[in-house]
């Protein structure tokens, strides 16, 4: 089973409030025949995009391939978070890789935030960025543990957008009886995802891109020139570049063993007019404790987003409504009569350590993926690290591909059922409050 055609119609954007609410770009053209690039880029997400933009900036010839439509994936179905850093904390990454290189890792991930921000002013893309994101906790431990967290990156790193919320300043953002206290990272931001994505892929082609739509990548032959083969055409390319996240599929087993394809899911529920301050009282992202996450924010026209529940087959749920309500109403019981809108499921890469894996995966082929649902800011600046790379500056890739990424236990046959019985765990966890 294809995981590009299990849960959505070929060309068509899911019927999300992202879809409904896009600055839609014109179709592109389907790759008929064979044409030649110094780049052929593999899909068009965030990660495929930057690549893409990047290049051709540099004046190189660049051929983007997407099997579906730009911001399909996850880049367009996202919680819109921008967080700062890495996916793993800061805490976690020193006893990982050591002091100093988990200080560089902060550096590469304020860049990469840097780097959207950048983004969005110099192409003027219309997608409500807004500053602002509050990490919550469920108990005092948790509330302990973020206030520590607070002091880390002020005393260690210098990160001085980052404070500690009481209970009663936890409430007065967000005034949900399940949270006990957080903190607030200024520095980080929330923003309307596909339109960003859309954003993207338009300056890539005013820079001389050339992106093809509805074009399923079947097969990558490596040689010189690399042959990238897809259903009606293929691309002779020097260098190629995978950036296919949780739909890889079959066109690289290295990066299949380590980046696993999992879904989630996202509701936006009917404009809540003056309910929403007691939803939300300031325009800030909200993400919690939780190892399955709840993570929230309002829209501009008032709905409550809010994304919640993960699950490991292939196949989205029937009612994906239902799914998400039950979260959502852990969070906000007041919520119960509210109407749903829209809900949709998509789906993102993960890895073991839950850090992105950017890999050689060829003398000339490269890979990023696996961003474990940091990709806002990470996808997008790991494109523009291979882009570097495929110019010679290889500098900030090299010290990516070092994060130390493990391949899943039990293969791609035993890997799911594998990590859906530790996933079981830890919802037990989440549920009990340890």
């Amino acid at each position: 089973m294809d995981l590009l055609y299990s849960n959505d119609t070929r060309g068509q954007y899911p019927d999300s409030w992202y879809a409904a609410t896009a600055n839609a770009l014109p179709p592109f053209e389907m790759l008929k025949g064979e044409v030649t690039a110094d780049v052929c880029v593999i899909g068009g997400g965030y990660t495929g995009l930057s690549a893409a933009l990047h290049l051709a900036e540099a004046g190189l010839d660049v051929v983007l391939l997407e099997a579906h439509r730009v911001g399909f994936g996850a880049s367009g179905r996202n919680g819109g978070q921008l967080g700062s850093g890495q996916r793993q904390d800061q805490e976690v990454l020193e006893k990982m890789v050591g002091r100093d290189a988990a200080h560089q890792l902060w550096d590469l991930g304020e860049e990469a935030k840097d780097l959207v921000k950048g983004l969005i002013s110099k192409h003027a893309i219309d997608c409500h960025l807004r500053p602002g994101i509050a990490w919550t906790g469920f108990n005092g431990a948790d509330v302990r543990h973020l206030h520590d967290y607070v002091d880390l990156m002020q005393r260690d790193y210098g990160y001085d957008d980052i404070s500690a919320l009481s209970a009663q300043e936890c409430a007065e953002i967000c005034p949900s009886p399940a949270y006990k206290g957080g903190l607030l990272d200024m520095g980080a931001a929330h923003l309307h995802p596909l339109n960003f994505a859309l954003g993207l892929a338009g300056a890539a082609t005013k820079a001389g891109a050339r992106i093809f739509e509805k074009t399923h990548v079947h097969q990558v032959v490596e040689g010189s020139p690399n042959v990238v083969r897809t259903d009606q055409g293929q691309v002779r390319a020097t260098h190629v570049i995978l950036a296919c996240n949780g739909y890889l599929g079959g066109l690289n087993r290295k990066v299949a063993a380590r980046v696993m394809p999992i879904n989630n899911y996202v509701v936006a529920t009917e404009p809540l007019e003056d309910m929403g301050k007691t939803v939300l009282a300031r325009d800030i992202a909200i993400a919690d404790t939780k190892f399955v996450v709840n993570y929230f924010r309002m829209s501009h026209d008032g709905r409550l987003l809010f994304g919640g529940g993960e699950s490991y087959g292939y196949r989205f749920p029937k009612d994906i409504a239902t799914k998400v309500r039950k979260p959502m109403l852990e969070i906000f019981p007041h919520l119960r009569d509210v109407r749903i809108d829209y809900a949709w499921g998509g789906t993102l890469g993960i890895t073991m350590k839950r850090l992105p894996y950017l890999a050689r995966v060829g003398k000339t082929a490269l890979s990023a993926s696996g961003y474990s649902g940091h990709g806002v800011g990470t996808a997008v600046h790991a494109g523009m690290l291979m882009a570097k790379a495929v110019q010679g500056d290889s500098e900030g890739f090299d010290i990516m591909s070092k994060i130390p990424t493990i391949a899943f236990p039990g293969g791609t046959a035993f890997r799911t059922p594998l990590l859906t019985l530790a996933m079981t765990w830890y919802a037990m966890r989440d549920r009990l409050g340890v």
